[in-house]
């Protein structure tokens, strides 16, 4: 059966960014920006972007226009052995898209409570306490009973995953996206040039990008950039091999990457000026240092928003304007990471689209729902704590040092990308990727390992670390490698 394509080049740029723009461009970039040298910052960031970023981007789609798979049967394609890093990344994403509905889910109902701003005066009481109705247990493994008011927004995020796997790349992804990412970034430059007139809004951003060079000597922050670089273009997790499958053969490979990243990058820097302009105002409205009012994460988004919006002029505009665009760059994150996994499936399984989305989609609301209860804002945050500082960094340096090193596929690579792209990569490619995004993930891992091992992560109980944390990354490479052993593709796998 001839693999789906996409219908035009726009449709998988838009697809491609709506990827990697998700809610960490909107509430993690102007954190990290803030907390590692303000403007400084932008230094080691955008030395990453070229650096990590842009190679990255380019192998990844490379590799899936050439070998027109989804990441396990691509690196099966590759070697025999390779298979079962497809699997290991399918299985991060499959974790992702279950926690990862329940913020969407927040942000759909928050999105109706913003038209009259029924989080009322106090924003934090509301989230925890009423609207999560978080348990007293410190303990993800203490769940309590489902929460109603959370699993239908939850529900609902999944039908538009579910509607937009299920009827296909053209159908359904291309069309959704062409879709959502103009509305997103409508949003958000209309958001942000009305939060940039605010008084005080010069302040937040002068706050943000005020530069702090001497953090330039500090390890750490480097070392901070890459990391947001990674975590931000949704590399190393099976969706960006899973979009570039669906390329046609001649395909502008390099163009396609550096268009993604350069996008993805500028709409954080632009979702931080907004985010800084409305802390400046809210601190100028309180009388209080930004300090005081600046967060990240879930309380950024579900606290110190609805604070905000509080305090803005047209709040009953704003507002729903800014959880629009949560909801959306959410949403778009969610579906890419269900292509990769519904497309992953049916490559193995040869079973139908439609039947693959189903059940797939279908599994993952069931599983989701543990994030629909009492402590499922626990649950939550260790199982992402462990997903993105080990798994999916861990994966991200395992996929680079067999390709750099193990079986030496870069110059290959090079060779195919640059045969069918305008724009020409050297040999700083190569080396970029085999010396820089390799050392600094080394680095990168080896510290978080270090850290997830020495300290107990949100005060949690040791057992809860060893069942949502270690325990769940061992089981993830346990799976992975049984189910690349299990049986063959389908179709016979290229030398």
């Amino acid at each position: 059966m001839q693999r789906e394509q996409w219908a035009s080049r726009t449709g998988f740029i838009l697809a491609a960014v709506g990827s990697a723009i998700g809610l960490g461009n909107i509430w993690r970039f102007p954190y990290m920006t803030y907390e590692n040298g303000g403007g400084a910052f932008l230094i080691p960031y955008f030395f990453a972007m070229l650096t990590a970023g842009i190679p990255f981007m380019i192998l990844e789609f490379g590799l899936g226009q050439k070998l027109r798979s989804s990441a396990p049967r691509a690196f099966a394609k590759l070697h025999s052995k390779m298979e079962y890093l497809g699997w290991f990344q399918v299985l991060v994403a499959a974790i992702i898209a279950c926690y990862y509905v329940a913020v969407i889910g927040w942000s759909i109902s928050y999105l109706g409570f913003s038209f009259t701003q029924s989080w009322g005066a106090d924003a934090n009481a509301f989230f925890f306490g009423e609207y999560l109705q978080l348990g007293g247990d410190n303990s993800p493994s203490a769940l309590g009973s489902l929460q109603w008011h959370i699993v239908a927004p939850i529900l609902l995020a999944w039908a538009v995953s579910f509607y937009a796997t299920f009827t296909g790349v053209r159908t359904g992804i291309e069309r959704l996206g062409k879709i959502m990412m103009p509305l997103l970034f409508i949003m958000v430059v209309v958001l942000t040039l009305r939060v940039l007139m605010l008084p005080g809004a010069a302040d937040g951003v002068n706050w943000m990008f005020k530069p702090d060079f001497s953090a330039l000597l500090n390890p750490k922050v480097w070392s901070a950039a890459y990391g947001q670089i990674f975590f931000t273009l949704s590399v190393g997790f099976a969706i960006m091999i899973a979009y570039s499958s669906y390329l046609p053969e001649k395909s502008d490979i390099n163009n396609n990457a550096i268009m993604t990243v350069f996008i993805n990058c500028g709409f954080s820097m632009m979702a931080g000026v907004m985010i800084f302009a409305v802390l400046g105002y809210m601190a100028g409205q309180q009388g209080v240092s930004l300090t005081e009012v600046v967060s990240s994460g879930v309380g950024l988004a579900f606290v110190t928003i609805p604070t905000a919006i509080n305090l803005l002029p047209m709040p009953w505009l704003l507002g729903p304007m800014f959880f629009i665009a949560l909801v959306v760059a959410g949403m778009s994150s969610h579906i890419s990471i269900m292509e990769a996994i519904v497309s992953s499936a049916m490559d193995k399984l040869g079973w139908t689209r439609r039947r693959t989305a189903a059940v797939i989609c279908g599994a993952g609301a069931l599983i989701s729902m543990a994030y629909a209860t009492n402590g499922g804002l626990l649950l939550l945050d260790i199982v992402d704590y462990y997903i993105n500082n080990i798994a999916l960094l861990g994966s991200c340096l395992i996929e680079l040092l067999l390709l750099a090193w193990v079986f030496k596929k870069l110059p290959e690579m090079r060779g195919y990308v640059n045969n069918i792209s305008e724009i020409v990569v050297g040999s700083w490619w190569e080396f970029c990727i085999r010396y820089l995004c390799v050392g600094l993930l080394l680095v990168i891992v080896g510290n978080n390992l270090i850290t997830a091992a020495t300290e107990n992560y949100g005060g949690y109980a040791s057992a809860d670390q060893m069942l949502f944390g270690w325990g769940m990354v061992a089981t993830m490479v346990v799976v992975s490698c049984l189910i690349s052993t299990r049986r063959p593709f389908p179709m016979p796998v290229e030398a």
